[in-house]
């Protein structure tokens, strides 16, 4: 069970990678200007980090699930702050099967495997 744990951990976090490339990449530095400053650099810092994550699991550091937790706890705030007026005004958009509801899901799945895939880890090294 913790190997598909550690397999969507490191393509979670790939597709996150990815997709911010791609809005960056189609709308340029300004590609977050609708969010605040902060989610903005997070957003553009996340072009590193969430890389970073996958590799490090992928290498099975025990450093990997706290990084990736910290960068989801990051990334589903700065996302919520943002969609909240959103949401409120229709909350089924959360059915989507994309966007805020991917987000807020896989954020879920990278906190309650932290601590076992963590502990995988350092019984491996």
């Amino acid at each position: 069970m913790l190997r598909l744990a550690r397999f969507v951990f490191i393509v979670g976090f790939l597709e996150g990678a990815a997709d911010h490339a791609y809005v960056i990449a189609a709308n340029g530095l300004h590609a977050y200007r609708f969010f605040p400053l902060v989610s903005q650099i997070l957003f553009f810092a996340l072009l590193v980090l969430d890389p970073l994550a996958a590799v490090l699991a992928w290498r099975r550091n025990p450093w990997a699930p706290a990084l990736g937790a910290a960068i989801m706890v990051a990334d589903n705030t700065a996302n919520w702050q943002a969609d909240w007026p959103s949401v409120r005004a229709d909350p089924s958009s959360l059915l989507r099967p994309y966007g805020l509801s991917m987000i807020t899901l896989f954020g879920i799945f990278v906190l309650l495997t932290a601590l076992p895939l963590r502990r995988s880890f350092l019984a491996v090294g």
